[in-house]
C-alpha cells in the first residue's frame, strides 16, 4: 500500500513553506509609506574591510510612523552607513546628526504605489515558481517509485497528495500578495 513507498510529504511541504517564508522576507523590504526597521535589512555597510549588515554597526529604531533612526556605534562608520543607505535603492535621503542617522520616509505617490504592487507581484510569481519546482521534484520521486514497482493506485494517491500541497502553497502566496498589494495601495 501507500505506506510502503518512500515519498516524504513532510519534506515537500517544508520546502514549499520555505518559498512562502522567503516571500514574506521580500515583502518586508517593500516600502509602503510607513517606517519599518526591516526595510534596512538588505543594506550592507563596508565596515572594517568587510560587508556587514547595518544592524551590526548600529541600532535601528522606528521612533515614529514616518521615521527610522540608525544610531551608529562607531562614529568613524557614520559616513559609510549613510553612503550604504543612499546607494541601497530604497529612495530615502539620510540626515546625519552626529552618530544618529535619521531616515524620513516620504509619502508614496500613486505611480510609485503601482510600481511597488508590480514588484510585489514579481516576488509572488517567483515564490509560485519555487513551489511548482518542489511539486515537480515530488512528482519525479513518484515516477521513480512507479518504475520501482509502485502500483497505479498508489501513484494516483501520492500525486493527489503532492498536488494538494501545491494548491495550498499557491493559495497562501496569492492571499499574501493580495494583502500586501492592499497595504501598498492604502493611502
Amino acid at each position: 500500500m501507500a505506506e510502503d513507498i518512500d515519498i516524504d510529504l513532510d519534506d515537500i511541504e517544508r520546502r514549499m513553506d520555505g518559498a512562502m517564508t522567503a516571500l514574506r522576507q521580500e515583502f518586508l523590504t517593500l516600502r509602503t509609506g510607513r517606517a519599518s526597521a526591516s526595510m534596512l535589512e538588505p543594506v550592507m555597510v563596508d565596515a572594517y574591510g568587510s560587508m556587514t549588515p547595518i544592524n551590526q554597526v548600529g541600532t535601528v529604531n522606528v521612533p515614529e510612523p514616518r521615521m527610522i533612526t540608525v544610531n551608529v556605534w562607531d562614529k568613524t562608520l557614520t559616513g559609510k552607513v549613510e553612503k550604504a543607505i543612499r546607494e541601497s535603492g530604497l529612495g530615502i535621503n539620510p540626515v546625519v546628526d552626529g552618530t544618529i542617522i535619521r531616515l524620513p520616509i516620504p509619502e508614496l505617490n500613486e505611480e510609485r504605489r503601482r510600481e511597488l504592487t508590480k514588484v510585489a507581484g514579481t516576488y509572488a510569481e517567483n515564490a509560485r515558481i519555487a513551489v511548482r519546482n518542489v511539486r515537480k521534484d515530488g512528482m519525479d520521486q513518484i515516477k521513480k517509485a512507479k518504475s520501482d514497482g509502485m502500483s497505479e493506485d498508489d501513484q494516483k494517491f501520492w500525486e493527489g497528495a503532492v498536488q494538494e500541497l501545491t494548491d495550498k502553497g499557491i493559495a497562501k502566496i496569492d492571499a499574501s500578495l493580495e494583502s500586501k498589494q492592499e497595504e501598498i495601495m492604502q493611502v
